[in-house]
């Protein structure tokens, strides 16, 4: 499919002024910003999000640093292919496929959030000492087998699928659950949000990565997760940042406390105003915090 998105005037496009690079993943056309100089900042998304999530602090941070950006198979502006085996294990192959084989990158950044969380710890445990630092947004990177039920009734065969690739349901509904200030999503950025998810078929990764949410061993993710798990301490004298939404219906202050515990040297940033899409709620909070950790010895 092409991802050629048309540049008009008052379009998400305005809001996202970056060139575009593409890996080869065997066919799939991977999609990734790759912006500036320095050392590398490296921001990974969620789910139903993309790199358009991360606009404003690339922008900010390009004139500093690199900022690189990827966007997951099926998401944003990489190719989403209808039978692609979308795993947990595949997407953070991808991810070091582009840092370290691609870009060989060194002295990292990690910004994560949402899936991001355990895509880009999935590939910090194996290169730790790629690794400077870290800052992790709403997001989880370890095993916990509570899921809202909103989430859980996307799970459901048949209405599941229905909601989401048929109606939208996960995309659009997020724009009205994730946000506490729902007034910073102009229609402009929700345009943003919803323009790669345009169709039926444009929303299998949307589908498939809520359908990989594991909550049992015998789920086949459970075991990848529990493997970056067990690994986490290997990254635990990084500098840290946890920055939290505390109105998030899904990734609530118990992941937040999680993450403390993992690491209890991270400073935190938690604000009760803010929900799940965390850097709308608060960017201009949280771009400081990151230029501050930015600043940290890895």
């Amino acid at each position: 499919m092409s991802n050629s998105l048309p540049v008009t005037e008052g379009t998400w496009r305005e809001l996202y002024p970056f060139d575009s690079h593409f890996l080869d993943l065997g066919g799939i056309r991977y999609h990734y910003l790759d912006e500036g100089q320095g050392d590398p900042v490296v921001m990974v998304h969620g789910n139903p999000t993309w790199s358009f999530y991360y606009r404003n602090l690339a922008v900010e941070l390009r004139s500093t640093h690199r900022v690189v950006v990827p966007d997951h198979v099926g998401c944003g502006l990489s190719d989403k292919p209808q039978h692609y085996r979308y795993r947990l294990a595949n997407h953070i192959a991808n991810l070091e496929r582009l840092l370290v084989d691609e870009l060989d990158l060194h002295n990292m950044t990690l910004v994560v959030h949402d899936w991001g969380g355990a895509i880009g710890m999935g590939v910090a445990v194996k290169h730790p000492e790629r690794i400077a630092r870290m800052v992790v947004m709403n997001t989880a990177a370890f095993l916990l087998t509570k899921c809202p039920l909103r989430i859980l009734i996307c799970k459901v065969p048949f209405f599941g699928p229905f909601a989401i690739r048929a109606c939208n349901a996960f995309a659009g509904g997020a724009l009205w659950m994730a946000s506490a200030h729902r007034d910073r999503l102009t229609r402009q950025v929700k345009s943003g949000y919803l323009a790669p998810y345009n169709n039926f078929a444009n929303r299998i990764a949307t589908l498939r990565f809520v359908q990989d949410i594991p909550l049992r061993p015998s789920h086949p993710t459970w075991s990848t997760i529990a493997d970056v798990e067990k690994r986490l301490s290997t990254l635990d004298q990084k500098p840290m940042a946890i920055i939290w939404g505390e109105r998030d219906f899904c990734f609530t202050t118990e992941f937040r406390d999680m993450w403390m515990r993992y690491f209890p040297r991270a400073q935190l940033h938690s604000f009760r105003d803010a929900g799940h899409y965390v850097l709308e709620d608060a960017y201009e909070r949280i771009a400081s915090v990151v230029q501050e950790l930015l600043k940290k010895k890895g």
